[in-house]
């Protein structure tokens, strides 16, 4: 293969180099995205040269906190264990918002990771709070809207 056809081959399997790479002319968003770009705060959180894990501590201290709530509902703490995980769902909100850099704790843009990691912890604290028996949050309108789902009308 001579060496222009190997280069008509890498233009037509869309690897150009930059001098061969073409002009945009329009400001649109191109029909097929060839690489993607790391979530708003994707950064390390730490130094390159320190060690992997000290790089991404926001997101291990989100994994531990559920980790260890997963541990304390297996041992039978049911409303504490899903109170830590839920504890620890808000507490990586709070990091993707106030944090510039987060690493991999960031998954999409800061406003739907926050959003994400707040309503599913704040549901999860509202749920161990409601659950049965003895019941720290009784919410009046869910025992109603409960009893007429539930309820036959024969």
């Amino acid at each position: 293969m001579s060496a222009e056809g190997a280069r008509a081959g890498a233009v037509t399997r869309g690897t150009h180099s930059a001098e061969e790479r073409p002009k945009r002319t329009t400001r649109r968003f191109p029909r097929i995205t060839r690489d993607t770009a790391r979530p708003e705060g994707g950064g390390r959180a730490a130094p390159g040269d320190a060690p992997a894990p000290a790089r991404q501590w926001p997101l291990l201290v989100v994994l531990g906190g559920v980790a260890f709530g997963l541990l304390l509902t297996s041992l039978d703490a049911f409303r504490a264990g899903t109170l830590v995980i839920g504890a620890a769902l808000l507490a990586g909100a709070v990091m993707r918002w106030i944090l510039p850099s987060v690493g991999m704790l960031a998954v999409r843009s800061r406003f739907t990771d926050i959003a994400t990691y707040g309503v599913l912890g704040l549901a999860i604290v509202l749920l161990a709070l409601m659950a049965q028996p003895d019941p720290r949050l009784q919410i009046p309108f869910l025992k109603d809207l409960l009893h007429v789902t539930l309820s036959s009308n024969k």
